[in-house]
């Protein structure tokens, strides 16, 4: 697919569209299989690229082009939030009505050690729903927020007033943390379900504590088993079944799970649309929620936040819904990367400070005309 500039667009003097628009053409190309793509680029059939292995940014760039310095590899800043990418559990189901039963879940999801192991350190965790921008909630709340949250103190959880904002547990360097094993079992026991001679734990009516992750994707088959290893050593029957899209999408639909990954992904100026993803009104219908969280205190802060009428009152409201979000524990946050990972052959040029929100590459980047000849003089692009 090609797209070609207008040269007599109205507006391309604007101040606000200066420096931008700067390519003749633009020219996509479509891949059915990521493997051939990335040959492809290796071989200069297009010609930037945007990363999305951490696996591939770690040991696939180890090629000619880049050796000779014909072609760039760099990082730049993204100051955009994260996606809110999590373990999402599925609070219809009754073995997670307790949150002693959700943080022990939690605290079994060894980050540190998928980070280094699986993705070569190149992520960074998520702990809020706003992550990555100024309105994640840290520390206890501050008076701003208490206005908002003491009216509701019962309509929260517990600690809601007091406590520091819930963050992601930290785990060691091996798959299975000893330290937070101990905290899992004992939140699990606490809650009623206790470990039997096989080792599964069970509640007082003799049930088993099973756990079903469905997945449609086998590249969280090396995210998965080592959690779910990690589950089986505390005593929960949990399984991982790979399922075909179709299934996983009638399922999904249906809420017919126990934990699947799903993304929460908020924005600068949240508005009516939380209602789809936490509110209790269409809890049992929006695919949004795949969650089910269902709360009257949470309706209320969303209603706070739909009323503000100025930034900082927007702020303080997302803080608040954020913090009470999070003190439900019905995600195991995944992570994000800070970063675009960027590759291009040695043709364009960009600003110094990218914009914050966007990588700007087929915006206000450019063509180095000198630098594209001598590409093609040294033979290596067409």
């Amino acid at each position: 697919m090609i797209y070609t500039r207008n040269p007599n667009y109205w507006g391309k003097d604007l101040p606000i569209n200066r420096g931008r628009s700067n390519f003749d053409q633009i020219r996509v190309e479509y891949f059915a299989d990521g493997n051939a793509a990335f040959e492809a680029f290796k071989a200069g059939a297009y010609t930037v690229r945007i990363e999305n292995s951490s696996k591939t940014w770690a040991t696939g760039y180890d090629f000619s082009a880049l050796d000779d310095g014909h072609m760039v590899k760099k990082t730049l800043p993204d100051g955009g939030m994260a996606t809110g990418q999590s373990f999402a559990m599925n609070l219809r189901k009754d073995k997670f009505s307790d949150p002693q039963v959700r943080a022990a879940l939690s605290l079994l999801f060894n980050f540190e050690w998928s980070n280094e192991s699986l993705f070569y350190g190149q992520y960074a965790r998520i702990n809020s729903f706003w992550e990555n921008s100024d309105m994640a909630a840290s520390g206890p709340p501050g008076v701003d927020e208490l206005a908002l949250l003491t009216p509701l103190v019962d309509q929260l959880p517990e600690g809601i007033l007091t406590d520091d904002a819930v963050m992601a547990p930290k785990s060691g360097p091996r798959a299975t943390d000893r330290k937070n094993l101990r905290k899992a079992s004992a939140l699990l026991e606490a809650a009623g379900w206790i470990v039997g001679e096989d080792g599964m734990r069970r509640n007082a009516a003799g049930e088993t504590l099973q756990i079903e992750f469905i997945e449609r994707s086998p590249a969280f088959d090396r995210v998965v088993l080592p959690f779910v290893e990690n589950l089986r050593a505390a005593g929960v029957d949990a399984i991982y079944n790979r399922i075909d899209p179709a299934q996983y999408t009638d399922r999904t639909r249906n809420f017919d799970f126990d934990i699947i990954t799903d993304q929460f992904s908020m924005n600068l100026e949240p508005g009516a649309g939380l209602k789809q993803y936490f509110g209790s009104e269409t809890a049992d219908v929006s695919v949004f929620n795949s969650a089910g969280i269902s709360s009257t205190g949470i309706d209320a802060l969303i209603d706070h936040v739909t009323a503000a009428s100025s930034k900082a009152e927007l702020r303080t409201a997302v803080k608040a819904l954020d913090r009470a979000l999070r003190a439900y524990r019905f995600w195991i946050p995944q992570w994000y990367n800070a970063t675009h990972r960027v590759a291009y052959w040695d043709m364009y040029e960009h600003p110094d400070i990218i914009a914050p929100y966007s990588l700007g590459y087929l915006d206000y980047w450019w063509y180095n005309e000198q630098k594209a000849a001598a590409l093609k003089s040294a033979g290596v692009l067409r």
